[in-house]
């Protein structure tokens, strides 16, 4: 007779969890097929066969402000994972990231006793470091995808393991530099500057008017330059054109569809909003210029919590500042401009910035992120993976 199927519910609240989730998912799909997923996530979650209750796209934010726009679907989404968890109980809970609704779910997951695995660890090490207390309490095993992060958390004898970052795997360009050119539409005389305004509409709204100002600026300084935008899964295309139609007339800018990995190949910098992106760069080599806005209240209250010198993921790895970062009311076209002419002109700089790259890439560890995170997964369930890679 059978075993009936284990259950897993995959709480991912925002476009890196969807991403790395997706893959973790399907890893353990190849461990192991009979397992089903239900929970939280975006299209890449749904596509790797996840049950989804709640789209993260609903639920994702970033700072103080957008927290309240999105509240009542936030409370709305907890209340029904609380009673999911008494009712279609899971034999292991998978937190991926957005720890302030995770580390809540955790707490109802710990009383009744199902294990929980947390995956992309909570940033406690950059601000609200009480919330180490809380992961030691509530969560059986952490998993770190950044290389600093496992002796942070030993110091406090949590259960911790770092394998190594996910992004190795598949930060990939599909096609050559020269045919990603061509399907793009782009001219390969002209030099490509890559523009990533993140994956949250608050970023877009923010960052992308700043970028295409300095665009603006960029080619009436250069000339010789164009410009490719690829717009994230959880971003509406037609939002992003109405920015450009109303902010730049001047230079014309290049819309693509989710394809983050050739636009970086093919760009000699790449402006991106601090996240995961500036570690996709890194991987695939490309110097960038990393910017990060919020609302003026979330700004101050993080100035006042944050404990890092640097808040992009490509110095945080690095633990020194190897790419330039704008933060809040330094991001103005101007500076933008001028961070990024400093690559253009200055060719030292531009290899060195790309060795300092090649450096941070290889500390982010070994490929096989995904398939160590589903073993441990798999061990957490009692059950020996059916298929061995």
């Amino acid at each position: 007779m059978d075993k009936p199927s284990k259950r897993i519910l995959v709480v991912a609240g925002e476009a890196s969890a969807d991403l790395h989730g997706s893959n973790l998912i399907k890893a353990i799909k190849e461990f192991n097929p009979n397992v089903h997923f239900y929970g939280v996530g975006g299209q890449r979650i749904k596509e790797a066969g996840v049950s989804v209750l709640f789209d993260s796209s609903d639920m994702a934010v970033v700072g103080v402000m957008e927290v309240f726009s999105k509240l009542k679907t936030i409370i709305k989404a907890f209340r029904e994972l609380k009673k999911s968890l008494k009712v279609n109980r899971p034999d292991l809970v998978i937190l991926i990231d957005y720890p302030d609704f995770n580390l809540h779910l955790a707490k109802f997951a710990k009383k009744r006793g199902i294990p929980v695995l947390y995956y992309i660890s909570p940033q406690v090490w950059a601000w609200r470091r009480r919330r180490i207390k809380k992961i030691a309490k509530l969560v059986d095993k952490l998993l770190v995808i950044l290389p600093f992060e496992a002796s942070f958390y030993e110091k406090e004898r949590i259960d911790v393991e770092f394998v190594g970052h996910p992004l190795i795997d598949i930060a990939k360009p599909k096609f050559s530099r020269e045919t990603a050119l061509e399907r793009f539409n782009l001219d390969r005389g002209k030099i490509t500057i890559g523009l990533f305004p993140g994956s949250r509409n608050s970023e877009v709204k923010l960052l992308l008017p700043e970028m295409l100002k300095a665009a603006e600026i960029l080619n009436k300084r250069l000339g010789n330059l164009q410009f490719v935008l690829p717009v994230a899964s959880t971003i509406n295309k037609i939002q992003i054109e109405k920015i450009i139609g109303n902010t730049c007339n001047n230079v014309r800018v290049n819309v693509i569809t989710d394809n983050n990995y050739d636009a970086i190949n093919i760009s000699r910098v790449v402006i991106v909003a601090s996240g995961t992106a500036t570690l996709e760069a890194a991987i695939i080599n490309s110097p960038m210029v990393i910017l990060y806005k919020v609302s003026p209240l979330t700004y101050l209250i993080g100035k006042l919590m944050i404990k890092v010198e640097n808040i992009g993921l490509v110095n945080l790895v690095a633990q020194r500042r190897v790419v330039s970062e704008l933060i809040q009311h330094d991001v103005t076209p101007e500076r933008i401009a001028g961070e990024v002419l400093k690559i253009l002109e200055d060719s030292e700089l531009y290899s060195k910035i790309k060795d300092e790259l090649t450096w941070v890439k290889e500390k982010l560890g070994a490929p096989g992120a995904s398939f160590k995170a589903a073993r441990i997964a798999t061990g957490m369930m009692g059950i020996e993976p059916l298929h061995l890679t």
